[in-house]
């Protein structure tokens, strides 16, 4: 029960090959596109505005886009010296198609390696011959960060050592493509086997630590998010705005991070307008450059249940595609049938075993859609008016109404997923702490959460809600909040305090 639906399929695979008793059932009928088309159905169907993807973990990229990134400046191991803005001179013309990179004290030494890009996506899947190969067979497979600088190495003029070295700092990157590795570290890889006892020459070190950063995507091959930061901007147009850019990432990026937005015009000694010009192209930047070539295909969630509409009200459903139809081998099973010795053999053992998962997967299965429907039957209003009508649940009003233990209910709701119109929810995110209101009733803290964030959705930019205020404006609506409680709900959702939400 506790395994999540990818881990039990891992799980029964396993199975599979261990146990010949054990077998996958063919599907009967058109059940299987039955069960595609209940998927496409909830893809094809335009998504409410406020919908959201409620999973576990956090998407560094989506916080930096909402200019959240103090928890990749508190995560970045270390300060940068802020004189990086001007050791970086590496310029990239896009147009041409070719990029160079100069350390600062080359003083454009003609022995600068230059990349040329100009082949770079010319060399396609190649034309379909449909008498040869089906579409399915020519669809691109991801390519990992580690290969797409590989396939840059030949670009790079460099001596034999050096290229050692930056092969040896790709395979060091992490998947979001930092670089922690120190030259001791690399030094240690390469001499391990004691055959050369020479340690690397700074020179060759600090060369192919610019030749990692050269190549794309920018950014890649930086000891923490400030450089990662410089050295995208290092690419930019060098403009008024990209230049203040710069200052503000080698400067005040701690500032940025919390918002603090006139310190940072105090410290730069800029106004309104220009950090507002810089911040709009600091936004274009990623923190994490890796990204992009993460193999996603590893971490996909699949529902185990479906939410659908039924005459007047929401109704839970299994989701076919994540429940396995095992079954016990009949051929087996008859011929251990009707042997007539009763010693134990090992086939007899394995039947056991076989009909002991069949019978615990069916079992789970009815556990989940038991649990599932009573969570949708309580959450009706949710998945009519989303979470501003979000009801006030606990695991043991599940437990007691279906006759269960709480630690059964809490099992079963870790790392399984519900697919709705608004949205994919671990089941785990319908249950929640709640607020006393004036009426003797009780408030979901999702529903505050969210009634927070329409009210400072709706405030005056040039006058916006105090937390005290928030407080009372909950109050004249029934629900009793007192203002710490205001600040918790809005820091959990990244809302900042007043004094950063008023403009002008």
């Amino acid at each position: 029960m506790q395994l999540s639906t990818l881990e039990l399929q891992q799980e029964i695979t396993a199975a599979l090959a261990e146990n010949p008793l054990l077998e996958l059932a063919e599907a009967e009928g058109d059940e299987s596109s039955d069960a595609e088309s209940i998927l496409d159905s909830f893809e094809a169907l335009s998504e409410p505005a406020d919908r959201e993807l409620v999973l576990d973990g956090s998407d560094a990229l989506t916080a930096f886009a909402a200019e959240d990134i103090a928890p990749d400046i508190a995560s970045s191991g270390g300060e940068l010296d802020a004189g990086i803005v001007d050791s970086h001179n590496d310029s990239i013309d896009w147009d041409s198609g070719s990029a160079t990179v100069t350390s600062p004290d080359s003083d454009g030494d003609s022995d600068a390696p230059t990349l040329d890009l100009s082949e770079w996506g010319s060399t396609g899947a190649g034309s379909f011959d449909d008498d040869d190969e089906s579409f399915e067979s020519q669809r691109a497979t991801p390519v990992s960060l580690v290969e797409h600088l590989r396939s840059q190495l030949m670009l790079l003029k460099e001596s034999p050592t050096v290229l050692q070295l930056v092969r040896a700092l790709i395979e060091s990157l992490d998947e979001n493509g930092f670089l922690s590795v120190t030259k001791a570290d690399i030094d240690a890889l390469l001499t391990h086997d004691g055959t050369d006892s020479d340690l690397i020459d700074d020179d060759d070190w600090q060369t192919a630590v610019r030749a990692l950063q050269s190549l794309d995507p920018p950014g890649v091959g930086a000891s923490d998010l400030r450089e990662c930061l410089l050295l995208q901007l290092a690419v930019l147009p060098n403009n008024a705005t990209t230049r203040l850019a710069r200052r503000v990432v080698g400067e005040a990026l701690e500032h940025l991070g919390r918002r603090d937005y006139l310190r940072i015009r105090k410290l730069l000694d800029i106004d309104e307008t220009e950090l507002k010009a810089a911040h709009a192209v600091i936004r274009t930047l990623t923190p994490h450059p890796g990204a992009p070539f993460a193999d996603v295909t590893a971490s996909q969630m699949v529902p185990d249940v479906i939410v659908r509409r039924s005459k007047r009200r929401w109704v839970a459903e299994l989701n076919p595609v994540a429940v396995p139809r095992l079954t016990v081998n009949s051929v087996y099973a008859d011929m251990l049938q009707r042997q007539k010795e009763g010693r134990s053999t090992p086939l007899s053992t394995q039947l056991q075993e076989a009909r002991w998962l069949v019978k615990n997967v069916a079992q789970r299965f009815d556990t989940i859609l038991r649990v599932s429907s009573e969570i949708v039957e309580r959450q009706q209003a949710f998945f009519d008016h989303g979470e501003v009508a979000m009801r006030p649940l606990v695991l043991r009003e599940v437990a007691d109404a279906l006759g269960l233990h709480e630690s059964t209910v809490s099992r079963v709701t870790t790392q399984k997923y519900l697919s709705s119109l608004r949205g994919s929810f671990e089941l785990k995110y319908f249950f929640g702490s709640h607020v006393a209101t004036d009426a003797g009733g009780a408030a979901s803290s999702t529903a505050i959460r969210a009634m927070i964030k329409t009210l400072i959705s709706e405030e005056d930019t040039i006058d916006p809600l105090t937390d005290s205020r928030i407080a009372e404006l909950l109050g004249e609506q029934g629900i009793i909040v007192a203002r710490r409680t205001v600040a918790k709900y809005r820091e959990l959702q990244n809302i900042a305090p007043v004094n950063l939400r008023r403009r002008g």
